[in-house]
């Protein structure tokens, strides 16, 4: 396996491993722009680190950000053991899947800013980083289910605050649901299932 040359970032430490590390643990596909996000850095560090990564054969460029070449050594928030999934809507039928997510990838919603999408065996993820840099929130669609997902938590991560914004995403989604899709659907309905934390389900009706 190429070894990486270390590029030092503002702080001193090593951006190179940083990037390659966090492509892998995602596995999938990171916009720059939310790939900066997450790590915190510079533009013009990323992009100088982004370079030698691709120069390496480590990381390439692709169609919606970037992605790492070499083997993942954890796909945490890939994976669903590393997730814990916060809410669930249940499309009308005849929603198509592909339509739905082009009106979601790529986009900001409030507090929210789009990071990528994360590669798993049995689907995608859309990602999106929280501006006060405490995590992600992510969204998955299979079958007729929409889902909210917070991956594992740091130790000095807020539990309410993540929930908190993976509601905000909830309720971005469940409008681009209403006011996109269910307007050529009349007859349907929009059923959410919402798992609060130590409140049970909430349902609503749309």
């Amino acid at each position: 396996m190429p070894t990486v040359a270390h590029g030092a970032d503002e702080g001193g430490g090593h951006l190179d491993e940083r990037v390659l590390t966090t492509l892998q643990s995602l596995s999938g596909r990171l916009a720059f722009s939310g790939l900066r996000r997450f790590l915190g850095t510079h533009p013009e560090s990323l992009s100088r680190s982004l370079r030698r990564l691709e120069r390496e054969g480590l990381v390439e460029r692709v169609d919606g950000g970037y992605r790492a070449l070499a083997p993942a050594p954890t796909v945490d928030a890939g994976s669903d053991a590393g997730l814990r999934s916060i809410a669930q809507v249940e499309v009308a039928p005849g929603t198509r899947p592909e339509e739905l997510l082009g009106r979601l990838v790529g986009r900001w919603f409030g507090s929210l800013r789009w990071v990528g999408l994360l590669e798993r065996p049995d689907g995608e993820l859309l990602a999106w980083a929280r501006r006060d840099g405490g995590g992600l929130v992510l969204l998955g669609l299979k079958g007729r289910t929409l889902s909210i997902y917070l991956p594992s938590m740091r130790e000095d991560d807020d539990p309410a605050e993540a929930e908190e914004a993976a509601y905000e995403l909830l309720y971005h989604a469940v409008e681009q649901l209403r006011g996109g899709l269910l307007e050529h659907l009349p007859a349907a309905t929009t059923t959410i299932r919402a798992f609060e934390l130590g409140r049970g389900p909430a349902v609503w009706g749309g």
